[in-house]
């Protein structure tokens, strides 16, 4: 038995936790809005309840109180008053009910000791309520002036009758009340239509109620009553016990009538709490509910679905917001993996196909030799097929290199921006090289600077005039900087006529955007304009960074507007077999994007006047000092309160 006792107790905890998965699992399955309601109306139904009872046993003391309060200061009017009373039997104004027990030895006609009850109620049909009280004086268990509850017993009278005597004995009534006839009816005295001490008397024969008695006043008898006892003294001398009651049938019908009220009053405010509830539930699952449909067409690949937004005070609303930011973020990540996933595809692509045709040309030559070294003239064709050998893998090594700059610039390595440059230096060599590659070509050095906004049709713009050239030092890797350089003007050469002319512009201006947030800017006019945008507030409130701005401009055949933004990717060329014939590998703008984003700097190509192509190149300086921008923030609030916009007002 001992050792089957632990497996009982653990037999008992598993049946237990069994019920209660049982249970937690039925539960789980019920709607939240099904918990909800259940829950509102659980504790509408509780405080209905509560409230209900706590006023029934308010009312309920209260009204027994005011009864003992009635009996306790109205007791000795009512015995001194008892043949006034008594002629009122059917009366409003006796409602009281008034017995005496004499302990001083007075007895009835039948020798017991005598009970006079002057003052007995009577309702419908003769039918009489007579509470239960102690017998022969008996007083154990009850405390005089301190009122009781009794129970009562439902009496009818069925006779009465009118007697007279001149004996002292008989001047009390001399039937007890619990003594049966010769009919076996109970009897008793009603009450002394005299004073005690009187002659005549009044006696009254009751028996159980008849079949056909008024249900109503049977069932008013049968309530309590409450009972207040007390001593009855004659010359100094206790004679009798006096018990003075009124029926509780009053404060029970109200009682009753409230209670019935308190349910009926409950039960519209439980169905219409339960009504609400269900509205105001069902209306705030609304949203959550539109957040499970938009998560399914999400999770069924639409990603551009969003939640319907909501106040932001509310939980459903600030969740909304918080998945609707989401949402953007993975749409996003999702569409850059994809551009990543398709850019990588196409680079690949690219890569073979661009290593391919050199590979392809050395693999063609070299068979081309092995056929032909038995002919004649054998020896000048080998060197015209190493010649050819040569061309492609010098393309194929300049292919790899580029390659490998891309990765190691993608990687963040090859490059160190801690450096100093001297920018104007780099640009000089830059049109030195352009005046050697094409010494025929026109070439102009301009300063560039910020033309503000007349209107609205002439927007903020960056103007070319002639002028010398700032000397601008930048933080940056000089190496990588020359090479975009080199690879624009590369460009130029390569693309455009040798007659047409070039204009390289330079120069220094604030703008209020940060390096990091320019440089992940795309490749666009669009962000050109939104450079320009920040160049303007950066010169009217002298905030923000110091950039230097480098501006290629070539007036050749240009590039399409649907065209431009692929200048930048990898392995484009606008004409694939002039690039080749011209030695171009489709890498070097890639190359370039990738240095000066690595220098939170921003390029891209738009559009020249006229036509042609024009490179902007924009690399942060350094950040303006705070006190700068605070005096001139504070010259600019001087301006501001000497004249007004309409014609030179001064301001107050």
């Amino acid at each position: 038995m001992p050792a089957s006792a632990p497996e009982a107790v653990a037999r008992m905890k598993e049946h237990h936790n069994r019920k209660k998965n049982m249970f937690f699992g039925h539960f789980d399955r019920i709607s939240l809005s099904s918990k909800l309601v259940a829950c509102t109306i659980a504790v509408l139904l509780i405080g209905v309840s509560v409230i209900s009872f706590s006023i029934r046993a308010l009312v309920s003391n209260y009204m027994l109180s005011k009864t003992d309060n009635q009996l306790k200061s109205q007791s000795q009017m009512v015995f001194e008053n008892i043949v006034t009373l008594a002629k009122n039997d059917n009366a409003g104004p006796n409602s009281y009910f008034l017995q005496i027990q004499y302990t001083d030895g007075t007895l009835d006609n039948e020798g017991n000791p005598l009970v006079v009850t002057p003052l007995m109620p009577q309702l419908q049909d003769g039918i009489v309520s007579v509470p239960v009280l102690p017998t022969d004086g008996d007083t154990s268990g009850i405390t005089f002036g301190q009122p009781f509850t009794t129970q009562a017993v439902v009496k009818q009278v069925v006779q009465v009758q009118n007697n007279s005597s001149d004996s002292n004995n008989t001047t009390k009534p001399q039937t007890d009340p619990n003594t049966q006839d010769d009919a076996g009816n109970d009897a008793g005295n009603s009450g002394s239509k005299n004073a005690p001490n009187s002659s005549n008397s009044v006696t009254t024969i009751l028996s159980n109620p008849s079949s056909n008695a008024n249900h109503a006043a049977v069932s008013t008898a049968r309530s309590p009553w409450r009972i207040l006892p007390m001593t009855f003294t004659e010359n100094g001398k206790e004679r009798a016990v006096v018990y003075i009651g009124l029926s509780l049938s009053d404060q029970i019908d109200i009682v009753s009538t409230l209670s019935r009220y308190c349910v009926v009053v409950g039960i519209a405010v439980v169905l219409l709490g339960g009504s609400l509830a269900t509205l105001i539930i069902q209306h705030t699952m609304t949203p959550l509910k539109r957040m499970e449909k938009t998560a399914a067409k999400i999770a069924a690949g639409d990603l551009s679905q969003r939640i319907p937004s909501a106040p932001e005070n509310t939980e459903v609303g600030s969740l909304a917001a918080s998945l609707n930011t989401m949402l953007t973020r993975i749409e996003l990540s999702f569409h850059e993996q994809e551009e990543t996933t398709d850019k990588m595809k196409r680079f690949v692509s690219d890569a073979s196909h661009e290593l391919r045709t050199p590979l392809a040309a050395i693999h063609g030559y070299a068979e081309l030799y092995k056929m032909q070294r038995d002919m004649p003239g054998a020896l000048d064709r080998a060197d015209e097929s190493i010649e050819h050998i040569e061309r492609s893998s010098q393309r194929m090594t300049v292919l790899v290199e580029d390659l490998l700059s891309l990765a190691r610039l993608d990687e963040g390595r090859g490059i160190d921006v801690t450096g100093t440059v001297k920018l104007s230096s780099l640009v000089t060599d830059a049109v030195d090289d352009l005046h050697a590659l094409d010494p025929y070509r026109a070439i102009g050095r301009m300063l560039i600077g910020l033309e503000p906004a007349r209107d609205l049709n002439h927007p903020a713009s960056l103007s070319l005039t002639e002028g010398d050239w700032p000397t601008i030092t930048l933080p940056g890797d000089a190496s990588r900087l020359r090479q975009v350089v080199t690879n624009i003007v590369g460009n130029i050469h390569r693309y455009t006529p040798i007659d047409s002319s070039a204009e390289i512009a330079l120069g220094v201006m604030p703008a209020a955007i940060d390096p990091k947030q320019l440089s992940g800017l795309p490749a666009t006019d669009a962000s050109m304009r939104r450079f320009v945008e920040a160049a303007e507030v950066g010169a009217s409130m002298s905030t923000g960074y110091r950039y230097a701005v480098l501006r290629f401009v070539d007036h050749g055949p240009g590039v399409p507007d649907e065209s431009r933004p692929k200048i930048f990717e990898r392995f484009y060329t606008a004409d694939p077999s002039r690039a080749r014939e011209k030695g171009g590998t489709g890498l070097g703008m890639a190359i370039a994007q990738s240095v000066v984003k690595a220098h939170h700097g921003f390029i891209c190509a738009t559009a020249t006047d006229g036509g042609g192509l024009t490179f902007t190149v924009v690399l942060p300086i350094e950040q303006m000092p705070a006190a700068q921008s605070a005096q001139t923030a504070g010259k600019t609030k001087e301006a501001k309160q000497k004249s007004s916009w309409f014609g030179g007002e001064r301001k107050s």
